[in-house]
């Protein structure tokens, strides 16, 4: 999970700030100390790391801390509103041009995740409603083109590229004209990396950059590779000068360095996150949720969002009921897992709610395999006890594992996991506000 490591450290040192009635300098010292540390080991930037602290101990010396009456959540406090800071304070959102088509040119280096990243952006523009055109100019590594049309096809937006032709400049100028021609708003120009920054790979995307003069020009970095993806974000932005930054997997970065130091060096903001494998796990950054998530605050806004687009509405209007009068069934059960699965995995899910420990779900994740399983045992009950009317004694449990192809350890896991979504609908409708309550109930029928 994003931040794991970080959020855990962080997580101890103000756990034993709020155990204190008041905080003297030495006790702010101590916290402060271990918060570098947990930000050091996360690969923050060193430079960032030590304004970062100052920053954060010259607000916690001052009378809103120390003549708090909860001075412990104060300190949580400043960290978070200088955390946001670091990361940018607000969702800095991609600038369209008022004469179309926007052009959007995507850099990095090889490996990254360009071509992916270009399909994701595609696809999340046209969710919005515009027309994207993708433009493949990746003329050198093997299949790069090929992908880009397949992924293209996946999301169904129209891929342009000219067999034959290695000239990257030549093809994004010929995707304009044809963007323009087909009424495409939006040409999404995937360029070629290299393993490493050169003067060769920056010639050439200057040449792109002169032929057709882009709105945005977004570095795309893997989130994963720490300090180093800061050095390359450095670097390109010297040679680009960059609109923007998409930092990939980072579902998988459990430091965080990255994505805490891009900002503050480049002053470019970070205006995507891929948070998994699939072409809808693109996530616009926002830095508050992000902090929020860090500190262990959960982050339910964007559950919602992800609620919005992943949940049909009507099923959640008709199971709001059976979940507020306690008869939600296997079935119901099954139906959610299946909707709960396009929000991602479950893990990071939780990450999201306040209150709520990850690993206390740690393998609840849904996979296509074990769903299959849930499936085949759901069936195979009679429909009294899909209606969790019956207790399913040993010998049910028996009379339903052969049915199903499977073995009572499954049966026995089913019906763990399906107490466990009890409690999960429970610490969803005990964590939020009235106004969260009421919008996340409508779209995850709490």
């Amino acid at each position: 999970m994003a931040f794991e490591s970080l959020a855990e450290k962080l997580s101890l040192t103000f756990k034993r700030l709020r155990g204190k009635g008041k905080l003297n300098e030495a006790d702010i010292k101590e916290a402060m100390r271990e918060v570098k540390l947990a930000l050091l080991e996360a690969d923050v930037n060193f430079k960032v790391v030590k304004q970062f602290v100052t920053s954060v101990s010259d607000r916690c010396k001052g009378a809103e801390v120390m003549e708090s009456l909860t001075p412990g959540q104060m300190v949580v406090k400043i960290v978070n509103d200088e955390m946001c800071k670091l990361m940018g304070e607000s969702e800095s959102k991609l600038t369209i041009s008022p004469k179309p088509p926007t052009v959007i040119m995507m850099v990095g280096l090889q490996g990254a995740g360009k071509t992916t990243t270009s399909a994701k952006l595609g696809g999340l523009l046209k969710r919005q409603g515009k027309r994207p055109l993708l433009c493949a100019c990746d003329v050198y590594r093997p299949a790069a083109i090929k992908q880009l049309h397949v992924v293209g096809d996946q999301l169904n937006i129209p891929t342009f590229s000219i067999e034959g032709n290695n000239n990257p400049a030549q093809i994004a100028e010929s995707a304009v004209a044809h963007a323009l021609k087909n009424g495409n708003d939006i040409v999404i120009v995937d360029t070629a990396g290299r393993l490493h920054i050169d003067e060769e790979l920056m010639a050439e995307l200057d040449r792109v950059k002169e032929v057709v003069p882009p709105t945005e020009i977004l570095l795309v970095v893997d989130a994963m590779t720490g300090q180093d993806a800061v050095n390359v974000a450095e670097n390109f932005n010297t040679q680009l000068d960059l609109t923007g930054v998409v930092l990939t997997k980072l579902d998988g970065d459990t430091r965080g360095g990255a994505a805490l130091s891009v900002r503050a060096v480049t002053g470019k903001p970070i205006k995507f996150c891929g948070m998994g494998e699939k072409l809808e796990d693109l996530e616009v950054f926002h830095p508050d949720r992000m902090a929020n998530r860090i500190l262990g605050m959960g982050d339910v806004l964007t559950l919602i969002e992800k609620a919005e687009t992943a949940i049909d509405e009507k099923k959640a209007m008709e199971l709001e009921k059976k979940l507020r009068t306690s008869t939600f069934t296997y079935e119901d059960f099954l139906d959610q897992m299946e909707q709960m699965k396009n929000m991602g995995p479950l893990q990071n899910l939780v990450g999201m709610i306040p209150g709520v420990d990850a690993k206390a779900l740690a393998g609840a994740n849904i996979d296509e395999k074990k769903l299959a399983r849930t499936e085949a045992i759901i069936k195979s009950m009679t429909k009294s006890e899909r209606g969790n009317r019956e207790k399913l004694t040993p010998s049910r449990k028996n009379r339903i594992a052969k049915g199903s192809g499977t073995t009572i350890a499954d049966v026995n896991g089913l019906i763990k996991q399906f107490e466990q979504m009890q409690q999960m609908m429970k610490q969803f409708s005990g964590n939020m506000s009235k106004a969260q309550k009421k919008k996340f109930g409508m779209k995850f029928g709490l």
